[in-house]
């Protein structure tokens, strides 16, 4: 009887798997698969929790996002708020420096024109007295005589 290849074969993978179950191969393996498969489940749990704050952190963050922009909306508001308010007093400071300096010019013009009279009426007054005086002389010059030489003889007419 020519025993086959194929019966060593199948002789020698009977031995084999005697011996594996033998030393517990199957069991060591089998603890290696639940190792990994621990492992595996390990790093999925530890890959949700991971998952679950970032989304919680996503919300944080869109939170404090939406309330930065209503903030930023805030102080927009309030400097556009202020930049009237000080338009509105820079318009109204303008126009007090405005009328107070036209206070003032109309002042000093009228003071220098109650000056200008005055010195017009000095000057007209002297103008008047050197008239008078011209006119005095000339008078005194051509009647001079006749008023002097009437004037003693009513002077002398009444003393005697």
């Amino acid at each position: 009887m020519e025993l086959d290849n194929s019966f060593y074969a199948l002789v020698a993978l009977v031995i084999f798997i005697a011996m594996a179950l033998y030393f517990g191969i199957p069991r060591i393996v089998g603890k290696m698969l639940d190792g990994q498969i621990q492992k595996i489940a390990d790093e999925l749990a530890q890959a949700k929790k991971l998952r679950e704050e970032a989304a919680a952190l996503l919300v944080e963050y869109e939170q404090k996002r939406v309330a930065a922009e209503a903030e930023a909306q805030g102080i927009i508001a309030a400097a556009q708020d202020e930049a009237t308010r000080l338009a509105a007093e820079a318009q109204a400071s303008l126009a007090e420096l405005v009328t107070r300096r036209t206070k003032a010019v109309e002042d000093k013009i009228a003071q220098a024109e109650a000056q200008a009279i005055g010195e017009v009426r000095a000057r007209s007054a002297d103008l008047a007295v050197e008239a008078a005086r011209l006119v005095l002389t000339d008078e005194m010059n051509k009647k001079g005589g006749q008023v002097v030489d009437k004037a003693i003889a009513d002077v002398a007419g009444r003393l005697n």
